[in-house]
């Protein structure tokens, strides 16, 4: 029998995009309300109801006050929140499932799943393995770069691009106060924010973030061989050598995909070193995120509709 699936909020980007995955699938009947009440919250709790889990697209508040209003009603609805309200909430699994060993299970049983924001899955899956083989010092306070294409920025930056208000790439949050730091420190196991001044490109989607360190030669054989063998056999997180991602870095080499691509390059001569991660910022940065998550929480097949 098809699992049951309400989406709220899926005239978004991010909502959209796990719709049409999930449209194809004939184990998942979703569930749907009229669109003039997608801002009603009676019809939504009817909605929620009915569905064995509801995923969130929606913005921080609205998140939260549907949250609210189901746990008033003592609904009990399993939830996927792709929005940040609820990243750093203890109360909420964090829907990494590559994080760490007994986090696949976590998810699975969880009644409240937080979607990773897509600077922090590349961001994290780089560091929180490092950081555990002592290779990066929880106080050191990494440096982080990267660039996004203007799909991560939402609706509204996607209509300054589209419609041409806006052209070319830039950076943002170089007051370091990007909205991903609270879950990058606390789930790399940072005891500082890493510093990070990320750019927006003048592309639609695809990612880059990188960090550097130094590392001798040994160090660096190091570094790779401890990401290898943390996500050795993960269906989406996979390492691989400098070779294939150079001379050049396309942040849009994984688009299309649910995949992580991390590598380890640098100067053994300088002790320089850059881990790089490579994915795609509306695949395993939001809407294959939500969807693999969903997958985990129904005890279907991991890989279903990615």
């Amino acid at each position: 029998m098809a699992k049951k699936v309400f989406i709220d909020g899926d005239v978004g980007t991010t909502g959209l995009q796990i719709r049409e995955r999930l449209e194809r699938r004939g184990d998942i009947d979703l569930v749907r309300i009229d669109p003039s009440l997608r801002k009603d919250i009676p019809a939504r709790l009817a909605a929620f109801a009915e569905a064995e889990v509801a995923i969130l697209c929606l913005p921080d508040a609205a998140a939260e006050e549907i949250v609210a209003a189901a746990d008033a009603a003592g609904l009990a609805t399993r939830i996927i929140d792709a929005s940040t309200a609820h990243r750093v909430n203890p109360a909420w699994c964090f829907g990494l499932p590559e994080l760490a060993p007994g986090q696949r299970e976590a998810v699975a049983g969880a009644a409240r799943v937080s979607n990773p924001g897509c600077w922090a899955t590349c961001a994290i899956l780089m560091l929180r393995p490092l950081v555990d083989a002592g290779l990066v010092g929880p106080a050191s306070a990494p440096a982080l770069s990267g660039v996004s294409g203007y799909t991560g920025g939402g609706k509204s930056m996607i209509e300054e691009y589209e419609s041409g208000a806006v052209t070319g790439s830039f950076l943002y949050g170089v007051t370091q106060g990007q909205k991903h730091l609270p879950e990058i420190t606390l789930y790399s196991r940072l005891s500082r924010p890493p510093l990070f001044v990320p750019s927006v490109g003048d592309y639609p989607q695809g990612m880059i973030v990188a960090f550097q360190l130094a590392l001798d030669a040994p160090g660096m054989a190091r570094a790779e061989e401890v990401l290898r063998s943390r996500y050795a056999g993960e269906p989406f997180v996979s390492v691989v050598p400098a070779a294939a991602h150079e001379p050049r870095v396309w942040p849009e080499a994984l688009n299309g995909t649910n995949r992580v691509e991390i590598s380890v390059h640098g100067n053994p001569a300088t002790g320089s070193a850059t881990v790089i991660a490579v994915l795609d910022n509306l695949g395993k940065g939001s809407s294959g995120a939500a969807v693999q998550n969903l997958n985990i929480m129904l005890g279907l097949d991991e890989a279903a509709g990615l």
